[in-house]
């Protein structure tokens, strides 16, 4: 991680290098920076590549990095850039949103989606700021094999959905939908997949197209065709499905 002043201030200046292969996109960067209080820009590259050798010469405290550009790309920069002295915030910078798994395995800051707004970068760089000041990146060190954290486009960029505040999961077509209180989000898994990667303590599949958060559910009712559904918290209903009926009796002590 590059070294942060040695007293630490809520505005000492952030040095910024800019990492993408389109000229345009370089210049919208370099206008947005311009109008950003505490920052400098130290350096652009086009590649991967000149990434590199250009950080190692700079030593910026903040990677703004494309994702998808020829040769090397983003993913390979910042991985490459960890392993060494100069291990800079990475934020990046992409138009598209299927990367994001991979960026954060690599400990990015944040994900901006292009065209960015310039809000937006404000808080990026803010976050960096804060991260620097801890002295270095925290690298995710996974307590378990289950997912524990899903990240899902939000307008101009994505957001951390914790999984334990997930209420239900429910499917629809090729997607699946995150139910968090009034909220909801669409992330591209199929139910199967998912099913696997969460901590069968927490969540339960009750339904071919649906998953609860265990506690979420506050009992069990049945009508007078004989279906069973699960009573939530929320006051809602979710149907039961044949198959899983002996998965929820176990649950309420009933097998």
């Amino acid at each position: 991680m590059s070294s942060c002043p040695s007293t630490v201030t809520d505005n000492w200046t952030l040095r910024v290098l800019v990492v993408d292969d389109e000229p345009l996109a370089v210049e919208r960067m370099q206008l947005l920076l311009a109008r950003a209080e505490g920052v400098t820009l130290v350096g652009t590259a086009a590649d991967g590549e000149a990434a590199l050798r250009i950080a190692e010469a700079v030593n910026p405290d903040v990677l703004l990095l494309d994702i998808a550009m020829p040769g090397m790309d983003g993913i390979e920069v910042a991985r490459a850039l960890a392993a060494t002295a100069v291990d800079p915030a990475v934020i990046f910078v992409t138009a598209f949103d299927n990367f994001a798994v991979a960026a954060f395995d690599v400990a990015a800051v944040d994900y901006l989606m292009k065209p960015v707004d310039p809000e937006r970068l404000s808080r990026a760089l803010a976050r960096a700021r804060e991260v620097i000041a801890k002295g270095y990146v925290e690298r995710p060190q996974p307590s378990s094999h289950y997912v524990e954290e899903f990240w899902v486009p939000d307008h101009s960029g994505l957001i951390r959905i914790a999984v334990r505040d997930v209420d239900r999961i429910t499917a629809e077509r090729d997607y699946m939908r995150l139910h968090v209180g009034k909220r909801s989000w669409l992330i591209y898994r199929t139910i199967a997949k998912l099913e696997e990667e969460l901590d069968p303590e927490l969540f339960i599949r009750v339904h071919r197209s649906a998953i609860l958060r265990r506690d979420t559910i506050v009992g069990l009712v049945r009508d007078g065709m004989g279906h069973w559904a699960a009573r939530l918290a929320d006051g809602t209903e979710q149907r039961i499905g044949r198959s899983h009926i002996g998965d929820i009796k176990k649950l309420a002590g009933r097998a």
